[in-house]
């Protein structure tokens, strides 16, 4: 869901071009300079960026384009870094942004829709920081001015881009957790009506933010309508920069991950741009950690090290932690394992994080051959997955190894194309580990869903699916029964 909202955060520009005449002394116009301010932003010139708003505001005072550059400015100041303590200074920035931009022209399409990216950036920071009564209001907020932009300006399809990307991610949050949505806020819609209106956004093919949209509704066919090649093809046809573009090496290397493309994932991360004038990107890094440990590389550990000293905030410095103790494993290491678990003390409350704790409180080292099997299976290095597996005799494991065993054997058949072998094995997870804490047997209703739908069995699919969300496994039950009602809402 992160990184969902973030992809929209940073390909929602929709400014190039933004003029309004008024009456209002505050108006939104879009000049060469707030281009060149635009396009610095995206490179993550954020310094720069910030200086040149400075100067156009000292000349233009009154072009509230100013004013929403800067809001992407905070918005990634605070997101790749999650340093909070400068979250209340650019907190009460926010406030006086928001003071700014309701002076504008109320007979303006922009007017609704500055008011409404402002927010929806707040909103993201709020729950990266883990304050959910304050993100849902964000977003309540926006979202009213975004349904009542549609009203007034139909025509105006920047709306039905951001639109459409809230109602299809409402749309995928699973039944036990839409009374927070209907009670905290206004948010409603479904996946499908989220596609159409992207879809009707894209229809504007000669328009200067194509190129946002286009990625936007790739994004969302990825994570929510269950199309990762449809996806991955249509980012690789718009000609993206990673060699140059941080946040494109970030958009091409995860659609490559979540594609079974390690490889050239692993290609793009190590020849992303370092240093200049760019914000540091530390999640790159990272990504390109996670990339070796799936070639069972230790070397790996460097990037996990590079990345926990120059991240400042919360979230997934322990799960890189962990992944550094894993690369221990990879070496026979068990000193080193348990050096590396002993720094976990407690993090943010994404699933990375808490798997993390959870494991290092189990005081266990994970099996070496499930390891390496989990690994390489997510690299998409089947073959040598399989051979991993092979080689271990299932009854010297633990009985919860034994599960997940099952469930490793059941995901790399399903990466091998076989097909039945996998829903037997996902069968067998799910009637052993059910009551399991672990995520093996919710995951495995997933991927048999996955299965049954791609074969076009919509009965059956929507079974499994239904078994993911009564399955409330201790770790990574929020992602999973999302996928799971977007799976459900397909398959209807």
């Amino acid at each position: 869901m992160y990184r969902l909202l973030f992809l929209f955060f940073v390909f929602s520009s929709s400014l190039t071009g933004l003029y309004a005449g008024t009456d209002s002394e505050y108006f939104y116009d879009f000049t060469p300079q707030a281009n060149a301010i635009y396009e610095r932003v995206m490179r993550l010139e954020l310094d720069g960026a910030q200086a040149d708003i400075d100067a156009l505001r000292s000349t233009t005072p009154t072009n509230l384009v100013a004013y929403h550059l800067e809001s992407y400015i905070d918005f990634f100041r605070l997101y790749l870094k999650g340093n909070e303590r400068i979250d209340a200074k650019l907190e009460a920035r926010f406030e006086r942004r928001i003071d700014a931009l309701e002076d504008g022209d109320q007979d303006s399409p922009y007017y609704n829709y500055a008011l409404a990216e402002a927010r929806l950036h707040r909103s993201l920071i709020d729950l990266r920081f883990e304050r959910h009564l304050s993100a849902f209001r964000e977003l309540n907020k926006a979202n009213k001015l975004l349904r009542q932009n549609a009203k007034d300006f139909p025509d105006f399809l920047l709306t039905y881009k951001n639109l459409g990307l809230l109602h299809a991610a409402v749309g995928s949050i699973p039944p036990q957790y839409k009374w927070g949505v209907e009670l905290f806020s206004s948010l409603s819609g479904t996946i499908a009506e989220g596609r159409e209106e992207m879809e009707l956004a894209l229809t504007a093919t000669d328009s200067p933010f194509h190129l946002e949209t286009e990625v936007l509704y790739a994004f969302l066919e990825l994570h929510l309508a269950g199309e990762p090649e449809l996806a991955y093809q249509k980012i690789n046809s718009l000609g993206l920069n990673p060699a140059e573009n941080p946040v494109h090496c970030f958009i091409l290397a995860n659609l490559a991950m979540r594609n079974g493309k390690n490889d050239v994932a692993l290609k793009l991360l190590e020849a992303q741009p370092r240093g200049g004038a760019a914000a540091d990107f530390p999640y790159l890094d990272f990504m390109l950690g996670l990339a070796k440990l799936r070639t069972l590389d230790p070397a790996a550990r460097v990037h996990f090290q590079s990345f926990n000293i120059r991240y400042t905030g919360r979230h997934f410095k322990e799960e890189a932690k962990q992944k550094i103790a894993w690369s221990y494993l990879l070496d026979d290491d068990l000193d080193g394992y348990a050096r590396a678990m002993e720094a976990i003390t407690g993090g943010s409350q994404a699933g990375g994080d808490q798997n993390a704790v959870r494991e290092a409180a189990r005081e266990r080292a994970p099996q070496p051959g499930l390891l390496r099997a989990r690994l390489l299976f997510d690299g998409n290095y089947c073959t040598r997955a399989r051979a991993q597996l092979d080689a271990i005799e299932p009854n010297d494991l633990h009985p919860t190894e034994q599960l997940e065993y099952l469930y490793r054997t059941g995901r790399v058949l399903d990466g091998l194309k076989d097909y039945d072998g996998a829903l037997s094995f996902y069968g067998k997870t799910i009637q052993q580990g059910r009551d399991n804490p672990a995520f093996y047997a919710c995951k495995s209703a997933l991927q048999a869903g996955l299965i049954e739908e791609n074969r076009n069995n919509k009965a059956r699919a929507r079974a499994y699916f239904e078994t993911c969300l009564d399955i409330s496994p201790a770790e990574y039950k929020t992602g999973l029964h999302m996928l799971a009602k977007a799976g459900l809402d397909r398959v209807r």
